[in-house]
């Protein structure tokens, strides 16, 4: 039988997710302060990049264990895995923008158009924003369920675009165990949403 939780436990599920989404960033943040990182910076942004990937698997997993599971209730998560990805992304994008180039937008945007992986990786953050904006209830009913969906699409493109980014940073250091796990994590998950929706569409025109 589907576990089907209470609006009560709904509530303290969401919370539970809420105060793990924010510990990784009270690990960082300690460890900086108590001077446990060797190269504080390097580790900041490493670690923030890192955990947009998650979330972004956790977000891409919610249709997928909804219908493998039938937990429908796990769709109430995905908003707050969504909005998380973007808050760790902005961590990230503001750690370049900060530790590299102290805020110099003329600077940033050399960089940005000289190193093809922060090329990617800008497209991604920037493809990040319009979902955020987005998210909220408001903004469904103002650009319509159709559109909506349409736009938060856009995922298909991004987290690839995440993929590609984080496999050019580790391929300086010929390390590419993670790139490889969160590629065939994010192939597997992207397949399945794209299978479903070629059948629903086939479905539809049936």
């Amino acid at each position: 039988m589907a576990f089907n939780p209470s609006p009560k436990q709904l509530v303290l599920i969401k919370a539970a997710l809420f105060v793990l989404a924010l510990l990784p960033l009270a690990r960082l943040v300690w460890l900086t302060v108590s001077g446990q990182f060797v190269d504080p910076l390097e580790a900041i942004t490493r670690g923030t990049g890192d955990w947009v990937l998650y979330l972004l698997c956790i977000t891409l997993a919610v249709t997928p264990l909804r219908r493998l599971s039938g937990w429908n209730w796990v769709v109430k998560l995905r908003r707050m895995a969504g909005l998380f990805a973007f808050f760790y992304a902005f961590l990230h994008f503001l750690a370049f923008l900060w530790f590299d180039h102290f805020f110099d937008l003329a600077a940033m945007w050399k960089d940005v158009l000289k190193r093809p992986f922060i090329t990617v990786g800008f497209i991604a953050f920037v493809l990040l924003i319009p979902l955020a904006v987005t998210s909220t209830n408001g903004m469904i009913k103002r650009l319509g369920g159709k559109r909506w969906q349409w736009l938060h699409r856009l995922i298909y493109l991004i987290a690839p675009l995440g993929i590609l980014h984080f496999w050019w940073m580790k391929a300086g250091k010929h390390n590419f165990t993670q790139p490889i796990i969160f590629g065939v994590i994010v192939a597997v998950l992207l397949g399945l949403r794209l299978v479903w929706l070629r059948q629903k569409a086939v479905r539809a025109h049936a």
